[in-house]
């Protein structure tokens, strides 16, 4: 008897793991849920315009390995031109070329050029596309719902009868010296 419901039951069983399989190497080859991930790659030298700026021409080799960084290509044959190339391919197979050179005479720097080179380093790039966490969110709003909180009044809160909020702030002088936190008790008394 119970082999009769055993083999309908594994057959059952069978064809559920062969579509749950199904489904599962499908989704891996869908491009739909970002399938398979796949890495950005970067080489050469990132340099900005801020360090471009830093050129002046007559500098010494070390002051432009200063400001630029050190070189990605230099040649026995080309002794006097450094070059700095970019390549950077995102995952999704967007592609970002740079090529920035440098040229000496002697041992000085004579001239450089290239393509436009970006006004911020990749970390400050990605600090900005990432935005504001959620916390410093949070405190941005309620720092905002203060500020429109206090905007909107119009008469000055009064803590004490004839002493208002602003007062307490704003007012630094002292009456009563006795008063400072950590007088002595041999402070003077004010006049009456």
């Amino acid at each position: 008897m119970l082999r009769r419901y055993t083999s309908p039951l594994r057959a059952g069983l069978t064809v559920v793991a062969l579509a749950v399989g199904m489904v599962a190497l499908t989704g891996c080859t869908s491009s739909k849920w970002g399938f398979p991930y796949k890495v950005g790659v970067q080489q050469g030298n990132w340099v900005t315009k801020d360090q471009v700026a830093l050129l002046r021409p007559g500098m010494t080799r070390e002051q432009v390995r200063f400001a630029l960084g050190t070189p990605t290509l230099t040649s026995a044959l080309h002794a006097n031109r450094w070059d700095y190339p970019y390549y950077y391919r995102s995952g999704n197979g967007k592609v970002e070329e740079r090529v920035f050179t440098v040229l000496f005479d002697g041992g000085q720097l004579a001239s450089w050029k290239g393509d436009e080179q970006p006004d911020l380093q990749p970390f400050q790039i990605a600090k900005d596309e990432v935005g504001i966490s959620k916390r410093e969110a949070a405190q941005d709003a309620l720092f905002k719902e203060r500020q429109a909180n206090d905007a909107g009044l119009g008469a000055p809160i009064e803590v004490a009868p004839g002493l208002s909020l602003g007062q307490t702030i704003g007012d630094t002088s002292i009456s009563d010296p006795a008063a400072i936190p950590g007088a002595p008790d041999d402070a003077p008394a004010p006049l009456q």
